[in-house]
């Protein structure tokens, strides 16, 4: 049957290009997915696919729908985020966004139109299928704490989903392979923001201000302590600052406030809460001695991207019948995060990455660049994966 999925999305590969190019053209940045959303449900409403639901966190924007299969059996769900990044696209392309403000420069507009192509192909086989195959065409994957995964899962997405599997294009690797691995996959994702507040003065005398400067100093550069030092040199942990605002235009003047932010990057709970306790005692620390007071605000934005072993294996089993064994590799732990995670924190699933990258194209670049692009010779292949998952998976259920 696999056989059969990969030659109905071959001959469905220039109707599922020209959809990426639709989605590339018109696209739409977080919780704004509304024509992506009414193209999809359209698009899946002529395939035969019943609409679960419309619309999450409180938008019309994201949708599931069902494939019911002429079997009885579980369900199997299926994911692809839809939304763009605030960015003006810098490609000259036919089908260059028309949106100014926005620009498909991760990959979703090729997300939404694999999963849509394995749709069809599923569509055609669905007298065969045991069970059901669930779309999930999710909205808002870009955006932080206000995670379209999370609202998805919250509002009953995946009620009676007995696994869940996602992909995502990924220009690092060349086109035809896939990056896969069982177990964590991708980190979690905190933020930490500190206010220091401590007492302005002059320059000169230093002695009858209190400098937040100096605290914040301490506090970066004892932050780097925790790694390799409070953690295990065996456990991945990033801690980062990523901005530094203080002072006045003036070189000669103490300010009284200086803010930091930074992230930070996990891949186990139990690295993450030891991290975030650490990270508040050096913070409070610091001050202590500074003199300084400080307002802490920590964030835990996107839990770790956890996959499941067997769902992991089905899945790599069908990628190497589709691209071949010898162009399926186990990938390094990649220290971005995804919200695919909620989606695994509530049901067993799998992640993995398809190459997209081709020098000769140009898409070899990098991801939320405004020059990405997606090859196209690569969106068969990855919707003949993802149908192909969703029949293995039914088939052994």
């Amino acid at each position: 049957m696999l056989e059969k999925l990969k030659e109905i999305v071959q001959a469905s590969e220039d109707e599922i290009i020209a959809l990426r190019r639709h989605f590339h053209s018109h696209p739409e940045i977080a919780w704004e997915e509304l024509e992506t959303t009414k193209k999809v449900a359209e698009v899946l409403t002529e395939l035969g696919c019943t609409i679960v639901k419309a619309g999450f966190g409180g938008t019309e924007c994201g949708l599931v729908a069902d494939l019911k299969g002429g079997k009885p059996g579980k369900i199997v769900a299926l994911r692809a985020d839809m939304d763009a990044l605030p960015l003006s696209e810098e490609n000259d392309l036919p089908y260059k966004s028309q949106n100014l403000a926005a620009m498909h420069a991760c990959g979703h507009d090729s997300h939404t139109a694999m999963l849509l192509g394995a749709a069809k192909a599923l569509g055609e086989i669905r007298d065969e299928i045991p069970g059901t195959v669930r779309f999930l065409f999710q909205p808002a994957e870009e955006s932080g704490l206000k995670s379209g995964a999370k609202a998805m899962v919250e509002e009953g997405a995946l009620e009676g989903v007995d696994a869940v599997a996602g992909l995502h294009c990924w220009s690092a690797a060349p086109t035809g392979t896939v990056l896969c691995r069982s177990g964590p996959i991708m980190a979690a994702a905190d933020g930490w923001y500190v206010t220091l507040r401590g007492k302005g003065g002059h320059g000169s005398t230093p002695e009858l201000a209190i400098d937040p400067t100096i605290t914040a100093a301490n506090i970066i550069l004892n932050l780097q302590t925790i790694v390799g030092r409070e953690i295990s040199a065996r456990e991945p942990l990033v801690i980062s600052t990523g901005a530094l605002k203080g002072g006045n235009t003036a070189f000669n003047i103490i300010p009284d406030t200086v803010e930091i932010n930074g992230t930070v990057r996990s891949f186990s709970p139990a690295v993450q809460a030891r991290a975030e306790e650490a990270i508040r005692r050096v913070i409070a620390g610091a001050c202590a001695m500074g003199r300084c007071d400080y307002a802490l605000d920590y964030r835990r934005f996107i839990p770790g991207t956890i996959n499941d072993h067997e769902v992991t294996m089905v899945a790599k089993e069908v990628c190497e019948k589709i691209v071949g064994e010898e162009n399926v590799k186990e990938t390094e732990l990649i220290m971005g995060s995804e919200d695919f995670s909620y989606f695994e924190q509530k049901v067993p699933g799998t992640y993995f990455f398809i190459g997209t990258g081709n020098p000769e194209k140009g898409t070899d670049g990098p991801h939320h660049h405004p020059k990405f692009n997606v090859d196209d010779d690569a969106l068969a292949g990855g919707a003949a994966m993802l149908a192909g998952f969703a029949w293995e998976w039914l088939s052994r259920k």
